[in-house]
């Protein structure tokens, strides 16, 4: 019988580490969003290609379909990104919190600074897709999407101020979704902010006081 020799020790094989792959990709989706958002504002969203956005992100144009897959999708991203606000905390979230606040005061406060702090990052979005919508088949679905989005939300708003009895005598649902709508709209901070003139603090109070007017 014969005696195998021993095995000589496999050396031990380092593990792969992908940190670096992974930061690179998201360097690389960052700089896609950025140059997008850029060129978009700059151009509007019907002029701008997803070649130009990858040549201004330095990326290949097939990384950004990959990712995005396409403006549609580097649009929602933006969006998606702008509804969130600023801080580490979502601003769906904050706003969801603040029902817990136990006063109605406190609650229209707080929505009335979301206004302020998030039509700044979603505003000039919301309207470049509603400009884009008349000629653009993914644009006006993206419109229609988002702006779906934001009626929901407000539905939502309006039934929590009912059910918390918040709501004066004679105003519906309906119509306090519809209050809630209208100072919401992208169409409102352009008016006011981008075209008069107006501090956000006082875009936040004109919404503060329409809020309480014609729901309270």
């Amino acid at each position: 019988m014969s005696i195998r020799p021993p095995r000589a020790p496999v050396k031990g094989t380092r593990a792969y580490d992908s940190s670096g792959r992974r930061e690179r990709a998201r360097r690389q989706h960052e700089q896609a969003l950025e140059a997008a958002r850029a060129l978009f504002l700059e151009h509007g969203y019907v002029a701008t290609t997803v070649e130009s956005i990858a040549a201004a992100a330095g990326v290949s144009a097939a990384t950004v379909y990959k990712s995005y897959g396409g403006k549609a999708g580097l649009a929602r991203e933006l969006v998606r990104r702008g509804l969130e606000g600023a801080g580490p905390v979502p601003a769906e979230e904050r706003s969801n919190a603040l029902r817990h606040s136990g006063s109605r005061e406190e609650v229209v406060e707080g929505w009335s600074r979301f206004v302020a702090e998030l039509a700044p990052r979603t505003a000039p979005l919301f309207l470049l897709l509603r400009d884009a919508a008349r000629t653009d088949a993914e644009a006006a679905d993206l419109y229609a999407e988002v702006d779906e989005a934001r009626l929901k939300r407000m539905a939502d708003n309006a039934r929590f101020l009912a059910d918390a009895g918040y709501l004066r005598d004679g105003v519906s649902v309906r119509e306090a979704r519809d209050v809630l709508w209208f100072v919401t709209t992208a169409e409102t901070y352009d008016l006011l902010v981008t075209q008069r003139g107006w501090s956000l603090s006082k875009l936040s109070r004109f919404v503060r006081g329409v809020m309480t007017e014609s729901l309270f």
